[in-house]
């Protein structure tokens, strides 16, 4: 699905406060230590194998790093506040990736006013998901301030051979799964019926999608839009409204979306909908993607915050009761019926002149409970940056860490003017919700 306008790869900024004491050098020891060993799992040691079937038949193979190219490093120019680190970030996120080497990159980012850093990190989507960037993290990371460890000297699973498969065992391992293929086709049929039926139906929804300012052509410029909100104050609105965490930042993001509309003389004559991810169970040893979803009416034409809140619950409870009351093969089934017009259009060329089967997509995962440390260095925040399709100029993905709740907007630099503001809404949405449910 890589397009010049559209390459799909996934970004993270992670900001950090040095630990007392240190300096510059705490940031050049780093920088010499990331660069000197390998320091991912597999499948970040193998490049995307190149020939006449890799179109049809994807495969890795092993390569040599070079970790000089995968490893960067950088300097914010005075003051080093937050608007040159993300005018620095999306600069590194607008460049597609080089598929003839591995498909990540590592920039450790210093001269963070008020004695922080910085890491962008960037891999292709084929390489990875939103789940499996929280469990990479994890991995790079402690909960113990005193651990000095590297991420390099942790005990991560380096590239082994258990991804080289050769064309004949994949086709194989296609006609082993036939009979289950068979068998949740079925399934799927029968669910979709269902699925189709009564109040709150996210097929019926995404058939009816309006079209939207976030739904225009992209090019592969980027602008990213931060936010900061307090894990607490949404947890007291979810007992109080008898919703799900999930449910309050979903209508946080509709407010916000709704309040950016109207500053636009954009309103859209229905609501809008979100494509809401959710991410399936995995081994730990699986890489890659693993990864369902729905589509989600955000009730933005409503202008109670309170109303659209539960409309917004009604829908993901339905939703999420129907996919997890599926097979593991419908289920995948299901995913795959939903991505495939998306992926005929953009490697056509066509999907900005399809109408949108959803307008933006709405991702939520959790990191930890706890702060993170790298070296003794504490994790302050997490923004994360995912992929465009062309067509559709906006995702929003949100991460839960320790007490807060980082927002991340990445949009096209020409399609969605004035990110930041959206950014911004976020917060002053989360401010009338609280004063509704008060009132």
């Amino acid at each position: 699905m890589e397009t010049a306008q559209a390459p799909m790869h996934l970004g993270c900024l992670m900001t950090f406060k040095l630990p007392p004491g240190e300096g510059r050098q705490f940031l050049n020891d780093m920088f010499e230590q990331l660069r000197s060993q390998p320091f991912l799992p597999e499948p970040f040691g193998h490049r995307l194998l190149q020939g006449t079937l890799s179109d049809i038949a994807p495969a890795w193979e092993p390569c040599d790093i070079d970790m000089d190219f995968h490893v960067r490093h950088s300097a914010l120019p005075k003051p080093g506040g937050e608007r040159q680190l993300g005018e620095l970030v999306q600069r590194l996120h607008s460049n597609a990736m080089d598929f003839a080497r591995p498909l990540w990159e590592c920039h450790l980012i210093e001269g963070l006013e008020n004695n922080r850093f910085a890491i962008y990190f960037k891999s292709h989507h084929c390489a990875i998901d939103g789940m499996g960037a929280m469990r990479l993290t994890k991995l790079w990371l402690t909960d113990d301030a005193s651990d000095m460890r590297w991420p390099g000297e942790r005990d991560i699973p380096q590239a082994g051979t258990r991804l080289k498969k050769s064309l004949a065992s994949k086709l194989a391992g296609v006609i082993r799964e036939t009979g289950d293929q068979a068998r949740g086709l079925g399934q799927l049929a029968s669910k979709l019926v269902e699925m189709s039926r009564g109040e709150g139906s996210t097929v019926r929804a995404a058939m009816d999608t309006p079209g939207s300012v976030f739904n225009k052509p992209v090019t592969r410029h980027r602008r990213l839009g931060t936010q900061v909100l307090e894990l607490a104050r949404i947890k007291a609105l979810s007992k109080t409204l008898g919703v799900t965490v999930n449910d309050v930042t979903l209508a946080i993001v509709s407010g916000a979306v709704r309040r950016y509309m109207l500053d636009n003389d954009a309103m859209a004559e229905k609501s809008l909908n979100a494509s809401v991810p959710i991410g399936l169970a995995r081994g730990d040893d699986q890489s890659g993607n693993a990864v369902a979803g729905f589509v989600c009416p955000l009730a933005t034409d409503e202008p109670d915050p309170l109303v659209r809140v539960r409309q917004i619950n009604a829908t993901t409870t339905r939703s999420k009761q129907e996919l997890l009351s599926m097979s593991a093969t419908a289920l995948e089934q299901f995913t795959l019926m939903g991505l495939a017009p998306l992926m005929a259009g953009q490697i056509t060329g066509t999907l900005s002149r399809l109408p949108p089967f959803f307008n933006f997509v709405v991702s939520n995962v959790v990191l930890t409970k706890h702060p993170l440390y790298l070296r003794g260095a504490e994790l302050e925040a997490m923004y994360p940056m995912s992929i465009l399709f062309d067509g559709y100029a906006m995702n929003v993905t949100v991460i839960g860490y320790a007490d807060k709740v980082c927002v991340g907007f990445i949009g096209c630099r020409k399609a969605v003017p004035h990110l930041q503001n959206l950014a911004v809404y976020t917060g002053e949405a989360l401010e009338e919700l609280e004063r509704a449910a008060a009132g």
